[in-house]
């Protein structure tokens, strides 16, 4: 039985801090956060299971985009050690995440699913979107897949 990715993140904390590995240390910490916040919130939907791995692929996503967003920020800001710092943490998180599809791949993925669902419009662009989520979660960037639905169905 394979690790579920909860006991993989709580693992690299353990042998980070026997590294003494402050930057992993402190991003795998703010990974355990998010997980916990998003625990107790679906503890109050009900879900006292905690969150399954496609939702830990979620969140780890957002931190990712998040950190993204902070490097540009901070590259136009010329804080180059800031934004050397959230390259560093987006390495760390994307090391528990599955390899990113390709822009071929996602093409090809796209292209799958909406044939699959037989869409035809750009209205049935969310019921594509919904598939491509569940079946490639941490896997694709779904702003590119979003607009390349968008050009398929139009």
């Amino acid at each position: 039985m394979s690790q579920s990715l909860r006991d993989l993140i709580k693992q690299g904390l353990i042998d980070a801090t026997k590294a003494q590995d402050k930057r992993r240390m402190a991003t795998l910490r703010l990974i355990q956060a998010a997980l916990k916040d998003r625990d107790i919130a679906g503890r109050t939907d009900g879900r006292d299971a905690g969150v399954s791995d496609a939702e830990i692929l979620e969140v780890l996503s957002r931190m990712v985009k998040q950190r993204r967003e902070s490097v540009g920020i901070y590259e136009s800001a010329g804080r180059m050690e800031l934004a050397q710092q959230e390259k560093e943490e987006i390495e760390i998180i994307e090391s528990f995440m599955p390899k990113q599809l390709s822009d071929e791949e996602t093409a090809a993925a796209v292209g799958a699913v909406i044939s699959e669902t037989g869409a035809a419009s750009i209205k049935d662009m969310g019921r594509v979107m919904g598939e491509l989520k569940k079946r490639h979660a941490g896997e694709m960037d779904f702003a590119k897949a979003g607009a390349i639905v968008k050009e398929k169905l139009a």
